[in-house]
């Protein structure tokens, strides 16, 4: 089993678009991923949409990602990349037109 501490620095949180985000990228792995917030503890798992739309986080929330599996240390590594790099949206509003 392996932890992370995270910092979700998307100016919009977790809404829905940056939470499919983190579905499709947990998918892709074969361990189990929790995301825990740290200040009230409530979890939710990071293969589920609605697991991680109900940790309502928003900016500045502080999360825990835990990864239990085969893969765990890739898994971390990637998840943490997404949610480090805030989600990619920064790009993705400077491409479109």
């Amino acid at each position: 089993m392996r932890q992370r501490e995270l910092l979700v620095n998307n100016r919009l949180g977790l809404h829905a678009r940056a939470a499919a985000k983190i579905v499709r990228l947990s998918n892709q792995f074969k361990s189990e991923l929790i995301l825990q917030r740290c200040d009230n503890g409530r979890r939710g798992d990071a293969k589920s949409i609605l697991g991680i739309l109900a940790l309502a986080a928003t900016q500045g929330t502080r999360l825990i990602l835990t990864a239990s599996g085969e893969d765990e240390d890739i898994a971390i590594r990637h998840v943490t990349r997404l949610i480090e790099h805030q989600l990619e949206e920064d790009d993705e509003r400077e491409s479109t037109p």
